[in-house]
């Protein structure tokens, strides 16, 4: 037993750096941390705001987008009534109520070609003439 103590101590002792090397601050307010060797807070609160400052921009982007596929399947649902499962609407009505093209969830494309775009369960295939025909999806009837 003594031979792994020895040894321990060896290898404690050869691997020691002097203590003002082990200070760590807080990557937030800059406070001494103490406790753990690994920590990288001094509380909850510095946690929060370091992680909310790294995800701040990958937020932003991600709920606009996410805002305005809610308000494009918001402006589908208004238009179909309960019973109906498809209307006939021209697209300058759509842009009016602000509804956003460039923005979908998924494509559906039918065995004659046909491709509808789709925000969530709510969908629209573009028509000749600039009309709009709107359907609900299979999962919503």
């Amino acid at each position: 037993m003594s031979f792994f103590y020895d040894f321990f101590l060896y290898l404690y002792l050869d691997n020691r750096q002097p203590m003002t090397n082990l200070l760590k601050e807080c990557l937030v307010c800059g406070k001494p941390l103490k406790g753990r060797s690994d920590k990288k807070f001094c509380n909850d609160y510095c946690r929060n705001v370091y992680n909310n400052q790294a995800k701040a921009v990958d937020n932003g982007i991600i709920r606009n987008i996410n805002n305005a596929l809610k308000k494009n399947r918001q402006i589908l649902a208004s238009l179909i009534e309960t019973e109906k499962i498809t209307v006939r609407i021209h697209r300058d009505q759509l842009v009016n109520l602000g509804f956003q093209f460039k923005w979908h969830t998924h494509l559906y494309t039918t065995q004659k070609g046909a491709t509808y775009y789709f925000c969530y369960d709510y969908g629209y295939l573009p028509t000749s003439g600039d009309g709009c025909l709107v359907v609900r999806g299979k999962e919503t009837r």
